[in-house]
Formats: structure tokens, sequence, C-alpha cells
């Protein structure tokens, strides 16, 4: 699940590698709710359809805080960020592009709860924003979202409420920028989330481009135990061997199991696989966003999985249901991701109902991103996804 590093001081140099395990370590860390309808995944797709369907009836939208958005000029550049009224609650956006008539991309961050605005200027550059227009946003219970609307908005957060969310803010960027369809990319839980939202509406997008593909919890959890056991063992670490033989392989009932196998596959994928670093924006780095970034960790990573394994996410089994994306899709996997299996990926992959589909294994990888997925990403935006989106 790609995301950021919390703890941060202005200016100082990080791994876009995530370190969000305290939750499960720590005493003092704050959980969340624990609790999720159990349900087939077959039905959970449907419960889905079925909400979204309600939402578009009853004339769900968006708004924005600050009034309705001045007309487009397609030849200006566009720098917004702003608070936007998403399912109910002021949810945080970032626009950003040297051409306002360039192909859109809207980014579904990993986590859950790890906003990538904070990081998306070092990440993304001004070589990405004069080719696309960048739309970040920070989702229920991740980021400055979290940090207007605090804990409070925890019981609406369903992942028919988190998809819903996804499909208001496209409707919301498209109707700014004055666009019928954007590209969508995610990473990680972002791959998860991302695909239902294409797989609800289809009509929104044109290319879907997924990164570190997560499948199932559960699913994911098998594949990846034995492969970093593995590692542990390649690399003589015999703590790491220790705790990984004391918990056992999945399944498992509690949230710290599963803190130990992915603190211990943060830890060992590095020796196979190059994230980079990068620094937080000069905007993002005060105390308070800091604290607020973590405390968004905590509380989204605790509640979607759940203290006991039984949270919201542990419900969504995409190999299980199968996908038809009525769109195009592109998969970029690290060919050494210890979280996300390159195998269950393409098993996933391999079951995609799409007009057009590629796999790509991405060489000196894990699940975080790094040079080379980054840059076979915006190859590929560029020679084969741009085209199909307008430019």
């Amino acid at each position: 699940m790609p995301g950021h590093r919390s703890g941060v001081a202005q200016g100082e140099r990080m791994s876009i590698r995530q370190s969000r395990y305290r939750v499960l370590n720590d005493e003092g860390a704050r959980i969340g709710r624990c609790g999720s309808d159990v349900m087939t995944p077959r039905l959970f797709v449907k419960r889905i359809a079925l909400v979204l369907v309600a939402h578009a009836l009853a004339g769900c939208g968006h708004g924005s805080s600050g009034g309705a958005p001045p007309a487009v000029d397609g030849s200006r550049p566009i720098d917004e960020s702003r608070y936007v009224r998403i399912g109910g609650i002021d949810q945080w956006i970032t626009i950003k592009g040297a051409h306002r008539s360039n192909p859109i991309i809207l980014f579904v961050h990993g986590g859950p709860g790890n906003a990538m605005s904070p990081f998306a200027d070092q990440v993304y550059g001004a070589d990405w924003k004069e080719r696309f227009t960048l739309v970040q946003w920070d989702q229920r219970g991740a980021g400055r979202t979290y940090g207007k609307s605090g804990p409070s908005i925890e019981s609406t957060m369903t992942i028919e409420r988190m998809v819903q969310d996804g499909i208001e803010v496209t409707q919301f960027v498209e109707q700014r920028l004055q666009r019928n369809k954007i590209i969508l990319t995610g990473g990680s839980w972002g791959s998860m989330l991302g695909a239902l939202m294409v797989e609800a509406r289809p009509d929104l997008y044109c290319a879907w481009v997924a990164t570190s593909q997560m499948v199932a919890i559960e699913r994911n959890f098998a594949a990846s135990y034995p492969r970093v056991l593995e590692a542990a063992r390649a690399a003589g670490n015999t703590k790491a061997v220790d705790e990984l033989t004391a918990v056992g392989p999945p399944p498992w009932t509690s949230l710290r199991h599963a803190g130990t196998l992915l603190r211990w596959a943060r830890i060992l994928e590095p020796k196979t696989a190059a994230a980079f670093d990068v620094e937080t924006s000069p905007e993002y780095a005060s105390k308070q966003e800091d604290a607020d970034r973590a405390a968004a960790d905590d509380f989204s990573f605790a509640h979607f999985f759940g203290m006991t394994l039984s949270g919201p996410i542990m419900d969504v089994d995409l190999l299980a249901v199968g996908a038809k994306l009525d769109v195009p899709v592109v998969i970029i996997h690290g060919e050494n991701d210890l979280k996300a299996t390159p195998e269950l990926a393409r098993a996933y992959f391999d079951g995609i109902e799409a007009p057009r589909k590629q796999f790509i294994l991405a060489p000196d990888t894990g699940h975080e991103p790094s040079l080379t997925s980054m840059r076979l990403m915006r190859r590929v935006l560029d020679e084969t996804v741009a085209p199909l989106c307008g430019r």
C-alpha cells in the first residue's frame, strides 16, 4: 500500500516507502472501529452498484466550499488547491497543470490513509504538469480531509461510500475543466478502490492505470507470507524469521499479526528493489499537518482492516468476482513486490474483460514506486494512454 512516512520535519528527505506500522505495534496508538457486515464478494459488489444507483437517483453530487467555479480557458495553466464538498463533507483536492486542455489524471492514493498530495510536486514535477493536468485527492479519512473532519466521520467510511466519493470527485473535476472523461490511476489500496470506481462508472474514464495491484487482502497475505519468510532466511535475518514463524501463516484474526508481515516486507523488500526519495512540500510541512497525517494513517488503517481483521477492506475480493472494465486497462507491477505478489496480480489481470489491456512487470521494483516504475508509467501514459484520451 504505497504511501509516505509520517513524522517528517520540513525539508527532511524521506523514502516514498511507507512506515505506518506504529498502529500495529505501539501500545498508545489510536485505533478505529473494528466491525463490518459479512457477505460474499459478489453480493458485496452488487451492493456497491445498488448504492451508487440510489445516489444517482437521489441527486447526490458535489459542490465547492467556495462557490461555483469560473469558466475554463483551455490555453491557460491551472493551479488550484481547495476543499470541495464531496459526499457530505469537505475533501481536499488539488488540480495542477501547464495547459488546461491536456489529458487529466486523477490519482487514487494508497493506504488506506496515505494521502499523496504533500509529496506530489516532488514526485510529479514540471515535465508531468507540462503534459498532463494532475489531480490529487485526499480521501475520506486521509490527509487534509481528515485534518478537517477528524474521526467523527468513521461511521461513513464504508467501501461503497469511498467508491461514491471517488465518482463525485471525478464528476467535479470533469465539470471544473469541462471534460467528459479522464485518466484514472491508483496504487495498492488505490488500485482496489480505483478498479471499483471504473467498474461502477466506466463512462467517466478513458483509461485505467493500476500500480502495485492488490486483489484481496486475505489472498495477498497468503501469497506474501512465504515470500517474506524466504526473503528473511535469504538475508540471514533471524529476528524476522523468528517473528514470522511465531505468528505463523495466515489467516489471522489479529491486526498485529498482519502488521508483523507488512513490517518485515517493508524492511526486506529494499534488498531486491529500489524506491526513491522525496521531500514534503513546504506548504504541508508544519507540525500540525504532520500530526494530522500521522493520525489519519493510524485511523484509516485500523478502521479499514479492523483490529481483528474484520474491517471493510477485508470484504473486497477482486479475483472472486472477476472484472468487466469497459475501458483500456494497464497494470504496472513490481517484479519484486513482497506485499502484492506479481503472480496474484497477473491472475487478476488475466480475468479482466476490457477493450484492451496490458500487464507490465517493472524490474528492480517492489511495492513502492521506483525510478524504473515511474519511467514505465510515464511512457505508458505518453505513448498508449494519452492518445486514447484526447492528446
